[in-house]
């Protein structure tokens, strides 16, 4: 899949941007005050989860997806993160290194969940197509999981699209439920895939410079990405939900990984699991597929509350037009 292709997202879709001035602009301050509140928020939680396994975006001249996946896995291992489910398609198992960093995935203890067999999307697709693509990455995925009875039932829709007519969403809901699946939310997303393609680009042609403004501007983005969804959770619900944090398995996030776990910590969060997480009553509809559909990201909270959106940072440099 092309990265671009992406873009589709709904979570990076805010009718308002605005430019960052710089990469070192005024950072929010580690611990975010809410008005009315005279008090240190209780400790924000957050739940890591990969997309796109075991092949995302372009690689950097010599590197494998094995040692992708391994950097991700050592990383994620360094600051005892508990499990972390990685969403797969099993079309991208093209070549031993691909099945080889599913394993190792699994190897860490970490489990693997249903992204569709060729990333599909539900928005483009009829619903019978999409049902055939999602059962058809199944295998797969039990074959892989089948150690200890452990549950590969949670589903990642690709592109974050459940459905672009009131039939297809209530179509794919009742499917997921009939096939015991539970919906794996995004809470928090920072846009992390628009700097893989980059990436591979600039260490092929060998600019450091350029690859040291990719690394400032993606920690300036997700720096600004917990402030505004922490915004965003205290306006809806006067308190942090638990997030659940979209990443993908790119060469750049495994490079940056150590780095962006550290700016996580330091703003106070604490690592969770998906299945903890998605224990709020938030997501009482993504994993009680009998409820009727409701917003499960924290930007379709507020428009079906009919609130604004407030401005949201674009990346700057713009990723894209590095090492062109």
């Amino acid at each position: 899949m092309a990265l671009s292709s992406d873009a589709a997202h709904r979570v990076h879709s805010p009718p308002h941007h605005r430019r960052r001035t710089s990469c070192r602009s005024v950072r929010r301050s580690n611990r975010t005050r809410y008005p009315g509140s005279d008090t240190t928020p209780p400790t924000p939680k957050i739940a890591f989860t990969f997309d796109d396994l075991p092949a995302h975006g372009p690689l950097p001249p010599g590197e494998s997806r094995l040692e992708v996946a391994s950097k991700i896995l050592a990383a994620l291992h360094d600051v005892h993160m508990p499990q972390v489910f990685g969403f797969v398609n099993g079309a991208r198992v093209e070549q031993p290194s691909d099945a080889a960093a599913l394993q190792a995935w699994r190897d860490a203890g970490y489990p693997l969940g249903n992204h569709t067999w060729s990333h599909m999307n539900l928005n483009q697709h009829s619903l019978e197509e999409f049902e055939a693509d999602l059962s058809h990455n199944e295998p797969e995925l039990s074959t892989l999981m089948k150690n200890n009875n452990e549950d590969w039932h949670w589903f990642r829709f690709p592109f974050l699209a459940e459905g672009d007519t009131p039939a297809k969403s209530t179509g794919i809901r009742t499917f997921l439920a009939q096939h015991g699946y539970k919906i794996a939310a995004v809470t928090m997303s920072f846009g992390d895939y628009l700097w893989n393609e980059p990436y591979a680009r600039c260490e092929a042609k060998g600019d450091a410079k350029a690859i040291a403004l990719l690394e400032s501007s993606y920690l300036a983005a997700a720096d600004d990405s917990i402030g505004y969804y922490r915004d965003l959770s205290h306006r809806l619900y006067g308190r942090d939900i638990p997030y659940v944090l979209l990443m993908h398995v790119g060469a750049f996030d495994a490079e940056m990984l150590p780095k962006l776990l550290e700016l996580y910590r330091s703003k106070g969060f604490e690592f969770i699991t998906l299945e903890a997480a998605e224990g709020d009553e938030f997501y009482r509809n993504d994993t009680d597929l009998r409820q009727p559909s409701n917003p499960d990201t924290l930007e379709g909270a507020m428009a079906e509350r009919h609130l604004a959106l407030p401005s949201k940072a674009s990346p700057d440099p713009d990723p894209d037009t590095l090492c062109r």
